[in-house]
């Protein structure tokens, strides 16, 4: 028997590194649901307000900051990102699994507000290969790309801080991990204090 309760999943990586296709995978499974960022860069071709991000000017941003209406933000190549509180307490609540695809700063933050929470980190299996995958975005320029492989190098030196380490070399084969760790976590006897005490009444 599961603990009914979600579980906050956090899942972080350098850009490039396949996450978002990753998770994009896993909420495929209707037990997750997935917490969307907000954040002040700008659309990439095909992202939608809403659907892939909400996303806000800086002074949007800065009001949400000083509401408390966020779980946590991280500032991050000139622009900010922040996770909603509301939508992911709402999820827990029903059950639901929430994936949180984040930066590291903003994932150690959650962490330490909310010591239950999952931290995955997914790593492409190499930086040659990052470098490759960023750029055939086309998306950035080459001081953005360059911005991006000196972050990597800096967030993997932070890898000690999290849970699990998945490598991505195949999206359906990541996800499969992912979903394996967060079923191992549900079985985790401290998470099924409730379940234990309702099995040590049920014997008087």
């Amino acid at each position: 028997m599961n603990n009914n309760k979600g579980i906050v999943v956090i899942i972080s990586g350098p850009s490039g590194s396949g996450k978002g296709t990753i998770v994009k995978e896993m909420i495929k499974d209707d037990k997750y649901a997935l917490s969307i960022s907000v954040t002040t860069r700008s659309p990439r071709v095909g992202e939608e307000d809403g659907v892939h991000y909400f996303f806000k000017s800086k002074q949007e941003f800065e009001e949400m900051i000083h509401k408390g209406e966020l779980i946590e933000w991280a500032e991050f190549c000139e622009n900010y990102y922040g996770t909603p509180k509301s939508y992911v307490e709402k999820m827990l609540r029903e059950g639901k699994d929430v994936i949180l695809e984040i930066e590291v700063q903003g994932a150690l933050k959650v962490k330490e507000s909310n010591p239950e929470a999952v931290l995955i980190f997914i790593v492409p299996p190499s930086l040659t290969e990052l470098k490759n995958r960023l750029v055939g975005r086309g998306t950035e320029k080459e001081e953005i790309i360059e911005k991006r492989l000196k972050r990597a190098l800096e967030e993997l030196d932070m890898i000690e801080k999290y849970d699990y380490l998945v490598v991505n070399d195949s999206i359906k084969d990541a996800a499969e991990k992912i979903h394996t760790i967060v079923e191992a976590e549900h079985l985790k006897a401290n998470r099924n204090l409730d379940l234990i005490e309702k099995i040590k009444m049920e014997g008087f």
